[in-house]
């Protein structure tokens, strides 16, 4: 059987391809990270509540040491009644490309050719690492370096195209969790929550 490593957040996307993956007979191994956000606990919890029961027990790595003293609101989390929160207090720079070296050298270990992730190609104006262009970058660079492979399967589609995948698929589209702002709730302001809304508006589902 074919393996694959997917970097799984409980959200929607890479949670749809663990979805995916497992239609195609593929082992899926979900990796999850716990990089300092204040809403790890949660994302943590969905992971292992929203998988496909096919996937393999997700493996937590706590790489939080290289984020301490961020400002960033996904590190520290904002007083919503309070506080207002723009896009550029939700950047964290080089948190994609630490994901997936990290990933690369997992798999690398576990003797697994090929690291899948949900990323699409974001239209979050920080987000640069989050694009197709980073992506391509990514994999021009790791064909020098080693075996391990990169997917992006939704690199090129909308967030309404993945939701309607999922809808194929089977994938428990609401508990699934994607809020960049809160911790416990989706916030429903943040752009991962505006994103989400205008895909499942454009997929017909609310």
């Amino acid at each position: 059987m074919k393996q694959a490593i997917v970097i799984a957040s409980g959200g929607l996307d890479s949670t749809t391809v663990c979805y995916l993956l497992t239609s195609q007979g593929v082992e899926v191994q979900p990796i999850f990270f716990d990089y300092g956000q204040h809403c790890a606990e949660t994302e943590w919890a969905k992971v292992n509540e929203v998988l496909p029961k096919e996937a393999m027990q997700p493996e937590r790595l706590d790489i939080s040491d290289i984020f301490k003293g961020s400002t960033s609101r996904m590190i520290v989390e904002a007083d919503l009644w309070r506080e207002a929160v723009s896009d550029d207090d939700l950047y964290i720079p080089y948190r994609t490309l630490l994901f997936f070296a990290v990933a690369a050298a997992r798999a690398q270990t576990l003797k697994v050719l090929n690291v899948y992730s949900g990323f699409i190609n974001s239209n979050h104006a920080k987000e640069i690492d989050c694009s197709s262009t980073f992506m391509n970058g990514l994999e021009e660079l790791s064909e020098g370096v080693g075996s391990v492979r990169f997917h992006a399967p939704f690199r090129e589609k909308t967030k309404a195209e993945v939701v309607r995948q999922a809808l194929e698929l089977g994938v428990p589209i609401g508990r699934t969790f994607s809020c960049q702002v809160s911790s416990s709730f989706p916030c429903g302001a943040c752009p991962n929550c505006v994103e989400r809304l205008q895909a499942l508006v454009k997929a017909d589902i609310v």
